[in-house]
């Protein structure tokens, strides 16, 4: 057993904001050990050359959440005295594909990771949410107050379910644990199937784009240096030991992390045209099952806990995007 309790673990660690989230720990000087199944959702090539390319002195444990035998033996081998969890099944559109795959990971591993972070003295778990959580409930700017119980997929029942979960074991075992809700992230190395990766690579390739409920949609892209700042930022902030604030039902708090400031689809794209230095050809589609019209974060409780304050405009921050998809897809664009 690795006897330092300032050791972080990360899951999801070969991810694209997990792997962020590695390399700002490390250049932090932080002792990370992190945690993944490169599962093939999308090319775990990627996965690799990202993590070669952000995060190549961490530690990479290639274990599934739902083995928990595996998942103990990791606990065993280090004192974790924090956990940035990250790793899930991602994706609106593919939970109507494969639901297994989300209940695997997202409600059984997601109760592994609660149950060792309580049995072994781990000091504070921050989850990955998702702005899915919203679905019909609530009203932009969406708050951390508004309700959450009509998601629009079952990606979004499953984050939903772990805030639900996460807040049990605070209340019941005093786990200090604290949720993030990221906005629509994107950035060079991020998920090949979102549209800031999709429609980049399109155009590039003179390929159509589809353009969903024919582009009346807005989206809060938030940038990935903007939300790893945010996760390490929540957490360096836990919420207070039980006790302090029984009312709120013990140490648990959820944060949106986005941008505030959504951007029309139509601007999005016109943006990727510019750095890609040709027009993109926009096949107009019908709404998709799942979908949101609109994201929006309120981020006014993650402002004032730690400083949260998201300064990068996608007229910054997506030209280097389209630049790095054609550097690394090259011709397959």
């Amino acid at each position: 057993m690795t006897d330092t309790t300032d050791t972080i673990l990360v899951t999801g660690a070969a991810g694209f904001i997990g792997a962020y989230t590695c390399r700002e720990l490390r250049a932090r000087g932080a002792n990370v050990v992190g945690l993944d199944n490169y599962n093939d959702y999308y090319d775990p090539q990627l996965k690799r050359d990202r993590v070669a390319a952000l995060c190549p002195d961490v530690e990479i444990a290639q274990i599934d959440l739902t083995d928990r035998v595996a998942l103990e033996a990791l606990f065993d081998k280090h004192r974790f005295g924090r956990v940035i969890h990250l790793a899930a099944q991602a994706g609106v559109r593919y939970s109507l594909e494969n639901p297994h795959a989300y209940v695997d990971s997202n409600l059984i591993g997601f109760v592994n990771m609660l149950e060792l972070c309580r049995h072994r003295g781990v000091e504070h778990l921050v989850y990955a949410s998702s702005s899915s959580v919203y679905g019909d409930s609530a009203t932009p700017p969406f708050s951390e107050a508004q309700r959450i119980d009509r998601p629009r997929s079952l990606y979004a029942a499953t984050k939903a379910a772990n805030e639900l979960m996460a807040h049990t074991y605070a209340h019941l075992y005093g786990l200090r644990a604290t949720g993030l809700r990221f906005f629509t992230v994107y950035g060079p190395w991020g998920r090949p199937d979102m549209a800031p990766l999709l429609f980049s690579r399109a155009v590039l390739a003179g390929r159509p784009i589809q353009v969903f409920n024919h582009g009346r949609m807005r989206r809060d892209f938030t940038h990935i240096d903007d939300i790893v700042a945010g996760v390490l930022g929540a957490m360096d902030a836990p919420a207070r030991p039980a006790g302090e604030n029984a009312a709120e039902g013990g140490p648990h708090r959820v944060y949106n992390l986005g941008n505030h400031t959504p951007v029309e689809l139509e601007r999005f794209i016109a943006v990727i045209e510019q750095a890609a230095g040709r027009p993109a050809e926009k096949n107009y589609l019908p709404m998709q099952p799942g979908d949101m019209v609109e994201t929006m974060a309120d981020t006014a409780r993650a402002q004032a806990d730690f400083g949260f304050e998201p300064a990068t405009p996608i007229d910054t921050g997506l030209p280097p995007v389209v630049r790095w998809c054609r550097d690394y897809f090259g011709d397959k664009a």
